[in-house]
């Protein structure tokens, strides 16, 4: 089983004021390029997922299909590219854990029947930490036509399984520069 690993780092920011991909964390210029640096311990192969470059690293790039903002562009886009199942996770979550991503793969490779893996908190089922199989593309594609942008329509459309992970804190999303300074305080 073929399995890559894609950073989402494409968003628009607007809540942080900034692009948060290009934020300084974790001894690392980016978050992009601390995420990149994490991901690679993991995955044989690392990709972002971007409308451009604008990363002062060595990084294999998949650039979003179209001008959309939404995870879903960037997943049918991923898909597409790399024809594979893959990874997906947010640049803005860098508390994830390696045992997180590994129960999430061991879920993924004992129970092969799901279409989407996707890690569940107290908050609920989190879609930018989740393994998508390659056969989601046609059914994503077709939410996106539909103009029903959301991850959590796509994989509530589909076979899939919830990974519970009992560990809150992993789940920050750095959306606020309150979030992110209470973070890089701990890294």
């Amino acid at each position: 089983m073929s399995l890559n690993c894609v950073v989402l780092a494409g968003g628009k920011s607007s809540r942080m004021g900034e692009d948060k991909a290009l934020l300084p964390f974790g001894g690392y210029s980016t978050l992009s390029e601390y995420q990149y640096s994490r991901m690679r311990d993991i995955f044989d192969r690392v990709y972002i997922s971007s409308k451009l470059d604008k990363f002062d690293f060595k990084v294999d790039i998949i650039y979003d299909r179209d001008s959309g903002s939404s995870p879903l562009n960037a997943l049918i886009s991923a898909l597409e590219y790399l024809k594979s199942d893959i990874f997906l996770i947010s640049v803005d979550m860098p508390c994830i854990s390696a045992e997180t991503i590994e129960r999430l793969i061991c879920s993924y490779k004992s129970s092969p029947e799901y279409d989407i893996y996707v890690a569940k908190s107290k908050y609920g089922i989190e879609p930018t930490v989740a393994i998508y199989k390659e056969s989601v593309l046609d059914k994503a594609k077709s939410r996106y036509k539909q103009m029903d942008f959301r991850l959590t329509g796509l994989i509530k459309s589909l076979n899939y399984l919830e990974v519970e992970i009992d560990r809150e804190e992993e789940f920050i999303n750095l959306n606020f520069k309150e979030d992110y300074l209470k973070v890089i305080s701990k890294y």
